[in-house]
């Protein structure tokens, strides 16, 4: 299913890990723009949804536009919402949108047939199966889970300052 939830459990255990030097909304953004391939290919009920978009170049390529147009989106939504943060650098947010569509292709490619990773040098996916799908998705679930109250405990620790 594009856009699953799942994808943002590592990224709320790099936020939990890095405070300050993550964007979870960049890396969110980057999830979204990384399922817009497989979506269209639902709408249009392709056999093959998982195409450029979910290759390493791919990923490189979607990582870039997620940094550039993430920073200021997410600086924008979180001074709209009065949200209390630290400036966002562009080191941040490329560093957020390529660990996001990295890791993006790294949990895909476990779980999706239709993926070729190393596109164009090979149309072999070397990590399909590699965990099974209930472990792949309790590591992603437990990820979340265990980082929410280390960022819970960070903003209400920067808060008190």
């Amino acid at each position: 299913m594009p856009f699953t939830p799942l994808h943002l459990g590592p990224g709320l255990a790099c936020k939990a890990l890095l405070g300050r030097h993550f964007s979870v909304m960049v890396f969110g953004g980057t999830q979204v723009l990384m399922d817009i391939e497989p979506l269209i290919g639902i709408l249009r009920g392709s056999s093959v949804l998982h195409g450029p978009s979910h290759t390493l170049l791919g990923a490189l390529l979607i990582g870039l536009i997620a940094g550039l147009s993430g920073k200021p989106i997410s600086s924008w939504v979180l001074q709209r919402l009065h949200i209390p943060h630290y400036p966002l650098s562009w080191r941040v947010a490329f560093a957020s949108a390529w660990l996001g569509s990295f890791s993006h292709i790294a949990l895909d490619a476990v779980m999706h047939s239709d993926m070729h990773p190393a596109w164009p040098l090979s149309l072999h996916n070397h990590w399909l199966h590699a965990l099974p799908l209930d472990v792949l998705h309790g590591l992603c679930l437990g990820l979340g889970v265990l980082a929410l109250p280390i960022i819970a405990w960070r903003c209400a620790s920067s808060s008190r300052r």
